[in-house]
């Protein structure tokens, strides 16, 4: 079933980038950076059909990857490099996505918003894109050049090739496509199960302690730290909420000890016992059916 739905995410990821790019780069003659950007400058220059050359691309870089990169690799992005393809050659043949939009400013929003989305759930998948992301990763191999300026520098160039035959508002839109989508894909990146982590030093963390398991039946990790004035070794109390506890948790905190010293940050994503995993609770004391949270 983890299987089944890794390449679910794949197959749903390759759609969504296929469909953000005949929908919305193509009909407008946006630039774009990766394989496809590569393949409108063939187009232009070799009038070479812009399917061919997806296909040709990355079947050659798929197996460029495969034999630097290993077995193991070429698993990864085998989903993409054959599906994406043929996604987009569907797709391009579809009359009515060529004329969804005649503005460029809204197909490089959607464009952006799209491949953006599309990519960041592949790479939530554990797997990969393929095309443009393996020569870098070839490059950090052999030669131990970063992954982030390789791929900057691949896609400027791809950028500037599209710009030499692209007019003013192409080039514009363009980037502030890649500029959203950019966004966007580091939005979903980061995006998860978000929520709420306290951090709570006072004096009473052993009363604060009990409360939180027992009345807000909510888990906690005692941190040992040393006050920065007075230098005294005490614990502090690590605590993950929900958003909505948040109230009720700081009530708690606040009867117990008044002056206690707490705070707050949002968290992206949580996983583990008690939130992504099933809780587990261990009898404290029989008599009393008190219960205590497994950490």
């Amino acid at each position: 079933m983890k299987t089944a739905k890794k390449i679910f995410g794949i197959l749903i990821g390759n759609f969504i980038l296929a469909f953000g790019i005949a929908a919305f780069v193509l009909p407008q003659g946006l630039i774009t950076g990766g394989v496809t950007g590569i393949s409108i400058v063939l187009r232009h220059y070799f009038d070479m059909d812009l399917n061919v050359a997806v296909w040709i691309l990355d079947v050659v870089l798929f197996l460029m990857g495969a034999a630097v990169m290993g077995k193991k690799f070429a698993l990864t992005v085998i989903v993409s490099t054959a599906t994406f393809p043929m996604f987009l050659s569907i797709l391009t043949n579809i009359p009515a996505l060529q004329t969804m939009t005649q503005d460029r400013l809204l197909s490089a929003i959607y464009a952006g918003i799209l491949m953006g989305l599309a990519i960041g759930i592949v790479i939530r998948q554990g797997a990969s894109t393929g095309g443009m992301d393996i020569p870098p990763l070839i490059l950090n191999k052999k030669f131990g050049i970063p992954v982030a300026f390789s791929l900057y520098v691949g896609d400027f160039i791809i950028l500037l090739l599209q710009a030499l035959f692209s007019d003013q508002e192409q080039i514009l839109y363009g980037i502030l496509m890649v500029l959203i989508y950019s966004f966007v894909l580091n939005y979903v990146l980061l995006m998860g199960e978000k929520k709420l982590q306290l951090i709570i030093i006072s004096e009473k963390y052993s009363e604060i302690r009990k409360e939180l398991l027992d009345q807000a039946d909510v888990g906690a990790t005692m941190m040992y730290i040393q006050t920065g004035y007075e230098k005294k070794d005490q614990q502090a109390i690590l605590c993950v909420i929900a958003g909505r506890r948040l109230h009720e948790v700081s009530e708690i905190i606040k009867k117990t000890d008044p002056g206690a010293f707490f705070s707050v940050a949002q968290i992206n994503e949580v996983k583990g016992r008690g939130f992504t995993m099933e809780r587990k609770y261990l009898e404290k004391n029989p008599d009393k059916k008190q219960r205590q949270i497994m950490e």
